[in-house]
Formats: structure tokens, C-alpha cells, sequence
């Protein structure tokens, strides 16, 4: 069986007249998967952002080993409310605080006596929303009946993990919701029809949960974490792409109601032109989103893995639930504007005719113009700043974010966060003579000793917690303390954590972003089997990537008033830019190819972006906005990869596919095409829309 009859037999049976039976099945294995997953439990956790082998990995296992290894210190700071000097009775209220907060160390005071603070000990086994309610019942217990000439405020690592997991509480519901609104009101809009943009809608709402479930179940398997953040990200993906999906196969289909008296046979003509271009995009995506799972970050590689799942449910709804769903409504579900059989071509009229027709007389001014408004918007990577600190991860107010700088004012800059240093006992005098002698140590104090012969220090650092100064010390402490021969020293904290983290971000850049481009190119070459065309299509595609990166970037610290790109930003951001990119590129020129047969190269491109304009501007739009969704999210990096994914495909839109790549195979004529030739390919296509019969 060749290709095209094997699409012809699947489009006849999503669209005969018996495919209800394929919409009942598709149906019920939906809401047995969502009863068989059960609710996500990780939903309200931080992201896992550590690799296992990184140094601090290491040293908070061997931390484990140390009596008190079942706590983490969460922070409480006081300070007057008018920041004046604490008196007797302040301090009198906050030792009331702590007694009714439960264990705690010894109160300290900043040699300013405008604050103070005290450790209190949390189980380091909550995490999610147990962690927030017991930070909660915290917060309440040194807040009660506190004098209004006191602030008490509850920070510190367990703090931070609180603040993420309540700032995540309700937050993928708003998601959820504002996706659909927005998804709605921009699908009424492209239909023109109050009825149609159920149907979609309702498919791919349908598939959300769907996915959702099954990343529920992929964490139960594989023991990756599908967190609130990877959550959102997958549902923005699933929305964007299978609403995307819909519109092209839709926007084919309302195109053959104007050849075809019987709707069905329309249905079925546009299901096998659409479906082919629908999953060489889909698998595209996949496969791109596969190569995270060689990444060295945990969330990178839960994100790799459930979005990955969520579009091939995406793509089963979409091609297997949505074509019955449209049979059983028929040519009605178009009202008012309902297509009627009168031979109408898309391809020879519109404005996205017009445009294409004045691309291709001066294709060389097109295509030298738009670039280079793209390579002036990538400039804008020079100048950008990539690593936010703990303090600036929320878009949000969060207390464990006040309290750190509150504390900060008053106390050496590391005093909230020591770095931790473990190493074998026997060297306990050399690695104190080499913490006191490195440049940007405060103090260096042994905390106490592990039974298998190990000792822990605390070193509060000069540096602000997360900046570089904070870094550069580090790399320096683990030079010095690595030197100690025998000492098998190892340097955590969540300094050396942050440190760990971006070298791997940086690693999995330099490892990832080549595989995605190989996935991309190899995908093209096999669908088009065309090599000019698939090199000039990556190339443009990853200026465009970098272009909207640097806008991105200038946008986020101009506009928003953002410190820095975050550390996943541009691997996130490269990866569905390029990946999503390239959805749009296959609609294109997989229709330009079909009509290259009997137009040629430069006339069919013409007719390809005439017949492709409307839905591709209009998917376009909508994947924009439901990237520009995440703000809804309380993480900078969430808001961040919004702004520059919305701006990417928006330029992916309206400037790659409308007018560098109609410019570019204009010049190339039908070299671009080799060593295949549109001649042939059409040749090879499947049976002719009219020899189509209902299922």
C-alpha cells in the first residue's frame, strides 16, 4: 500500500459515515486514562533544577549523613517597623515569636541592633503544598499577637520552596482558563461563525486533561517530577500546537466545501492533503522535544518528556476525533458564512495573493530587507544578561524574598544561606587554614561531625546569595579546599547549587541546540527530500530564533524591568521557536511543493502562501497568545519564555513565512527542489479528490 492510499484509508475512516464508532473510542479512552491517573500530586512542587552529579548534589547527600540531616533552617528576621534600633521589649516579642514557633536557635542581633534573627527547624522532607502549610502555620505562630512596632518575617531555603509551591496554588487553573478564553475568543474571530470554534475548542481542551494524566502517569513511571511550572508549559504547548492542528485541517477543509457537494467527501479530501503536513510538524516537535531528555538538568528533561507526550495526544485528538466530530455536524457548522460547492480556488485570490505576488517580482530587496531586520533584533543577544538569583525569581510579592533582603541590610550579605563544606575529619586544621584564606569568606565555622568520619563547616560569604561575586567565591573555595590532600572535600549550599545549575544549563546549550538543528534538518530532507530547501529553511529559521531571543531579551529589561534572562530561557526558548517554527515552514512549502507540479517553483510558492496565508497567520496568532499566557504564571522565567516564544512566532508569521522564505525560493527557483522535482512528486501524489468515495 503506498502512502497516499494509506491516508486515503484513514481519512475515509475519521470521516465515513460510520466514524462515530472512531469518535465513541477515542472518547473512552480518554476518561479512562484521566480515572486511571488520579490527580497530580508534584503539580504544587519547585522545580528540580540540581543535577544528581553535581558537586552540590554530592555534598547534600553526604550533608545527609550529620545528625541534625533530617531538618532545614528556615529563617526568621525581625526588625522594627519604622527600621529604627530594636529595644528590650522588641526583642522581649520576638523570643515570645519564637516560643510559640517551637524549636530555634539562639537569637543573634546585627551589629546594628536593627535586626534579628534565629534559625527554626523544618523536616527537609516536606516539599509542594505540605511544605507551604507548614511554613504557613509558622508564619501565623510568630505573627500572633506581635506588637505593630515589630515585622517578623520567615525566610530561607524551606521559605523559598513554600513561597514557588503557594505562588503555583490555583495558578495552572488560571492557565487553563485564560488559555481557553483566549484561544476562544481568537478562534471566533478567525471562523466567523458562533458555533464552529466549539468543536476545536472542545477537542482540544479535552486533550489538556488528557495529556495532563498521562504526564501524571509518566511521573509515577520514569520518577521525573511533573512540577507546576513543566505542568503549564505542557498545557500552553498542547493548546497552541493542537489548536494550530485544527486550524489547518479546518481552514483545508473549508477550502474543499467549495469543490464538493457532499461534505463528507470534502472532509475526507481535506484529511489527506492536511494530515501528512500535520504530523511531519507534529514528529517534528517530538523528536526536538526528545533531545531534552540528554540534558543534565532534571526539569529540563521532565519538560522533554511530558510535552513530548502531550503532542502526540495532541495529534491523536486532533487527527482522530476532531474529523468525526466535524462529519456528524456537517457543512452547517460553518454558519453563517457557509462554504457552498461553487468551484472558488483560495489559491488565486486575497490579499495574501497580493502580497506574495509583489514578494516574488523584487525577491532579492524582500529577502536582503527582511534579514537584516532580523539580524538587528538578534543583536540584541550581545548585551544580554543570562542568570536571575534566588531573589529574583518571582514576578510576584513572596515573604521569604522581603525577609532576604530585609536581612541583608543588617547582616553580612551570606549570612541568610552559608555555603556547607564537608570533609574528612583528619583534615579538619588544613581546611580551616584554607577557607580563612580565601578572598570573600566572612566566617568559617565547623558545625559538627558525621559518624563515618566527616566534619561540616558553615561559611557565610560577603556576597550577595546568587550573584557573581557569590560564584566566583565558590569556584575559589572548592580550588582551596580541593587542594587539602585526602580531604575529599565538597562545597554546597545553594551558592554552589546555583553555580552547579547554570554550568549545566550552559552544558546542555552547547549539547542540545545541535541535536535540535540535526532533528529539524533531518525531518525536512525526509518529508521534502529536497536538500537547498531544507538547509535555507533551518538557516532562516534559526535567525529567526536568534532574533526573537534578542528582542525577547531587550524587551524583558526595557519594558519589564527584568534583571536578567533566566538560565533556561534561551534552551527553552531556541527549542520551541525553532521546533514550533517549523510547523508553519512544513504547512508552506508542502503546499508549495504540491502546486509546484503543475505552477512551478515561483507560482506555486505564490499560490502556497495565497492558499496558507489565512490559517498560518491565524495559527500564528493564536500560539503567540497562548504563549503570552504564562505571565499569567508567578515565575519571571515563565513571563520571560512567553515574551520571547510570543515575538518568535510572530515573526516566524508574519516575516519568515510571508516574506523571506516566497523571496528566497523565488531566486531559487526550482534548484531549491533538488535532487527531487515537483514534477515528479506530484506525479507520486495520491488518487484525485474527485475518485474519492465516503466510508
Amino acid at each position: 500500500m503506498s502512502d497516499g492510499n494509506g491516508w486515503d484509508r484513514f481519512a475515509g475512516l475519521v470521516t465515513g459515515r460510520r466514524s462515530w464508532a472512531v469518535l465513541l473510542v477515542v472518547v473512552a479512552a480518554a476518561m479512562a486514562v484521566m480515572a486511571l491517573a488520579g490527580s497530580n500530586d508534584s503539580a504544587g512542587q519547585a522545580p528540580v533544577s540540581l543535577p544528581r552529579s553535581a558537586e552540590s548534589a554530592e555534598a547534600a547527600e553526604a550533608a545527609a549523613r550529620f545528625p541534625d540531616a533530617g531538618t532545614a533552617a528556615a529563617i526568621m528576621v525581625a526588625t522594627r517597623a519604622d527600621g529604627g534600633v530594636l529595644t528590650p521589649g522588641d526583642l522581649a516579642a520576638t523570643d515570645a515569636a519564637l516560643t510559640r514557633a517551637g524549636d530555634h536557635t539562639p537569637v543573634i542581633i546585627a551589629p546594628d541592633g536593627r535586626a534579628a534573627l534565629a534559625q527554626i527547624p523544618v523536616s527537609a522532607q516536606l516539599n509542594g503544598f505540605a511544605l507551604t502549610d507548614r511554613i504557613g502555620e509558622l508564619r501565623v505562630a510568630v505573627t500572633t499577637d506581635l506588637p505593630d512596632t515589630v515585622r517578623v518575617q520567615i525566610t530561607g531555603g524551606p521559605a523559598f520552596g513554600a513561597d514557588i509551591a503557594d505562588s503555583f496554588s490555583g495558578a495552572n487553573a488560571l492557565l487553563l482558563i485564560v488559555t481557553a478564553i483566549v484561544v476562544m475568543v481568537l478562534l471566533i474571530l478567525t471562523y466567523r461563525s458562533p458555533v464552529l470554534w466549539l468543536v476545536p475548542l472542545t477537542v482540544v481542551g479535552l486533550a489538556d486533561r488528557v495529556a495532563t494524566s498521562v504526564g501524571t502517569l509518566l511521573a509515577e513511571l520514569t520518577g521525573l517530577a511533573f512540577d507546576g511550572s513543566t505542568s503549564g508549559i505542557t498545557s500552553v504547548l498542547v493548546f497552541g500546537a493542537g489548536t494550530n492542528y485544527a486550524l489547518l485541517l479546518v481552514s483545508r477543509y473549508r477550502d474543499e466545501l467549495h469543490r464538493h457537494t457532499d461534505h463528507r467527501v470534502a472532509l475526507r479530501a481535506a484529511v489527506r492533503h492536511a494530515a501528512p503536513a500535520i504530523v511531519a510538524s507534529n514528529v517534528t516537535v517530538v523528536l526536538a522535544l526528545l533531545t531534552l531528555l540528554l540534558a543534565l538538568l532534571p526539569n529540563t528533561r521532565s519538560l522533554g518528556a511530558f510535552a513530548a507526550a502531550g503532542l502526540v495526544v495532541a495529534l491523536v485528538f486532533v487527527l482522530a476525533a476532531l474529523p468525526p466530530a466535524l462529519a456528524l455536524c456537517g457543512r452547517r457548522i460553518f454558519w453563517p458564512f457557509v462554504p457552498r460547492p461553487d468551484g472558488r480556488d483560495a489559491a488565486e485570490q486575497g490579499a495574501w495573493a497580493v502580497v506574495a505576488r509583489r514578494v516574488v517580482r523584487r525577491p532579492a530587496v524582500v529577502a536582503g530587507a527582511a534579514s537584516a531586520v532580523l539580524i538587528v533584533f538578534a543583536t540584541g543577544l550581545a548585551t544580554t544578561d543570562i542568570g536571575l538569583s534566588q531573589t529574583e525569581q518571582f514576578r510576584v510579592e513572596a515573604e521569604s524574598v522581603d525577609g532576604l533582603e530585609a536581612m541583608a541590610e543588617h547582616f553580612p550579605s551570606g549570612s541568610s544561606d552559608p555555603a556547607v563544606v564537608i570533609a574528612r575529619s583528619t583534615t579538619t586544621a588544613q581546611i580551616q587554614t584554607a577557607l580563612d584564606g580565601v578572598q570573600g569568606v566572612s566566617r568559617a565555622t565547623a558545625t559538627g561531625t558525621a559518624e563515618n568520619g566527616s566534619t561540616r563547616w558553615s561559611v557565610v560569604l560577603d556576597a550577595a546569595p546568587g550573584s557573581a561575586e557569590a560564584f566566583t567565591t565558590i569556584a575559589a573555595i572548592r580550588t582551596a579546599v580541593g587542594a587539602v590532600p585526602g580531604a575529599e572535600a565538597l562545597v554546597g549550599g545553594s551558592d554552589a547549587e546555583a553555580l552547579d545549575i547554570r554550568d549545566a544549563a550552559r552544558r546542555d546549550q552547547a549539547l542540545v541546540i545541535p541535536l535540535i538543528l540535526a532533528v529539524v534538518l533531518l525531518v525536512l530532507l525526509a518529508l521534502l527530500r529536497a536538500v537547498p530547501a531544507a538547509v535555507l529553511l533551518v538557516g532562516v529559521t534559526v535567525l529567526s530564533a536568534l532574533a526573537a531571543l534578542g528582542a525577547g531579551s531587550w524587551i524583558s529589561g526595557t519594558v519589564f524591568g527584568f534583571p536578567a534572562l533566566d538560565t533556561n530561557v534561551p534552551l527553552f526558548g531556541f527549542l520551541f521557536l525553532v521546533a514550533l517554527g517549523v510547523d508553519y515552514t512544513i504547512f508552506l512549502v508542502t503546499r508549495a511543493r504540491e502546486e509546484a507540479g503543475a505552477h512551478g517553483t515561483t507560482q506555486g510558492m505564490v499560490r502556497a502562501v495565497a492558499s496558507t496565508g489565512a490559517v498560518i497567520t491565524s495559527a500564528g496568532v493564536v500560539l503567540a497568545a497562548v504563549f503570552c499566557v504564562l505571565g499569567v504564571l508567578p515565575l519571571i522565567t515563565l513571563t520571560q519564555l512567553g515574551i520571547v516564544v510570543g515575538i518568535g512566532i510572530l515573526l516566524d508569521t508574519f516575516v519568515v513565512r510571508t516574506l523571506v522564505v516566497p523571496a528566497l525560493f523565488a531566486l531559487l527557483g526550482d534548484r531549491v527542489w533538488w535532487p527531487a522535482t515537483p514534477t515528479k512528486d506530484q506525479a507520486a501524489q495520491s488518487p484525485t479528490d474527485e475518485s474519492a468515495t465516503v466510508g
